[in-house]
């Protein structure tokens, strides 16, 4: 109703007094709110929603690397159990994932394990070493050992565990938060498996990039349809979100992506789109400074983000419909509440109150506070609080 409409209107004690359309459209936002908060109760978790593209009542939050070792609890396991221990054992996984669940409340619950995890299915074998990280004994050199891998064909054969621990999340949480699964992109596990081990120049798989670019295209093209294959499992076995790692893409140049990362991670993602449709899919590339225009042609229904990108030229580049996820430098975790404060306010301000899911733009590091991954989730939450009184403005 507008001012003129009111003026109309026969005054008297019985009657209620007009109200102008700036009080009207406040009463509107407000009950909308309210409407918005009272409905998610009953719908699906948070996360999810968001993934999907919706409208919702706040920013939800996660952590990558948030099962970790800069929680106690998590050591009173790391270390005293090999990793693939720890990962392969789904009653262990289970209570390793839900760690930081029941410490911090996040809005995503990502199953522990690791992107190798599927490769001795497909005939890479790997161990993960004390203070050397993950090692493949025989790598991938030459196109007569690309022939010889194997599809991964029965993944509930070759990795039953998964089901196991999945099934395990989606029964513990509910709809309390949103239950995530991931893999590698088929780069980072070409490289890895080219290299045996992490290395700071990436050198062999680099080499062969440039010197038999051949062989490692016949080798993305088979981790591609075993990735694709993996993260379908994983949503059939209860993933409701599904994360892309490409945790070397920062080895690659612009060109090198578009060449070598890109294709095979959008045949991941367009893999999974035709076999599990309801699943959104993020797509985390570290190192994706100057790569921006190129990750939004991915395919996913989620752009993930790492520290080094500004929010607001992300925002700019892949636009306001796309949903994005990130990107808090994980350091300032470290720091005084006044920092990480700000550093949150600013990563949100940036991003804007929708299609936006908070998180580091990396995993948490060891020796990070436990308390300032417990505030990190409470800001996120405080913007439901916020959203209130914007409504009822």
């Amino acid at each position: 109703m507008d001012l003129r409409q009111g003026a109309l209107l026969h005054q008297s004690p019985s009657c209620p007094q007009p109200i102008s359309s700036v009080a009207a459209e406040r009463v509107r936002r407000s009950t909308a709110s309210r409407r918005l908060l009272c409905q998610a109760s009953n719908q699906d978790p948070l996360l999810l929603r968001v993934a999907r593209g919706e409208e919702a009542e706040r920013t939800p939050v996660w952590l990558m690397r948030q099962a970790g070792r800069y929680m106690a609890a998590f050591r009173e396991y790391s270390d005293r159990l090999p990793f693939r221990e720890r990962s392969e054992n789904a009653e262990i996984a289970t209570e390793l994932s839900l760690q930081p669940w029941r410490a911090f409340r996040p809005d995503g619950v990502i199953m522990f394990s690791d992107i190798l995890t599927p490769l001795p299915a497909m005939g890479i074998e790997f161990d993960v070493v004390p203070k050397r990280g993950p090692i493949i004994p025989e790598p991938v050199r030459s196109m007569q050992q690309v022939r010889d891998l194997q599809p991964l064909e029965d993944p509930d054969a070759s990795l039953p565990f998964i089901r196991q621990i999945l099934g395990n999340l989606r029964q513990e949480v509910g709809n309390q938060s949103t239950v995530l699964g991931f893999v590698g992109a088929p780069w980072t596990l070409a490289a890895y498996a080219i290299q045996g081990q992490s290395d700071r120049h990436c050198q062999h798989a680099k080499g062969m990039m440039l010197k038999n670019p051949a062989v490692l295209h016949a080798l993305l093209e088979h981790l591609a349809d075993g990735i694709a294959d993996y993260a379908c499992h994983q949503a059939a076995c209860g993933a409701q979100v599904v994360q892309l790692f490409d945790s070397w893409a920062h080895y690659l140049t612009p060109g090198q992506f578009a060449e070598f990362g890109l294709p095979y991670a959008a045949k991941v993602i367009s893999k999974c789109r035709q076999r599990c449709p309801g699943t959104p899919l993020i797509y985390h590339a570290k190192g994706g400074t100057g790569k921006l225009h190129l990750m939004k042609q991915s395919g996913a229904d989620v752009v993930g983000l790492d520290w080094g990108v500004d929010m607001a030229l992300a925002r700019e580049e892949l636009g306001n419909s796309t949903c994005v996820q990130g990107n808090v430098d994980p350091m300032t975790l470290f720091a005084s509440e006044e920092c990480i404060h700000g550093a949150v306010q600013e990563c949100l301000s940036k991003a804007g109150p929708s299609r936006h899911i908070l998180n580091v733009g990396d995993g948490v590091m060891q020796g990070t506070p436990e308390a300032s991954v417990g505030l990190f989730c409470d800001l996120a939450r405080q913007t439901a609080k916020s959203r209130e009184l914007v409504g009822a403005t």
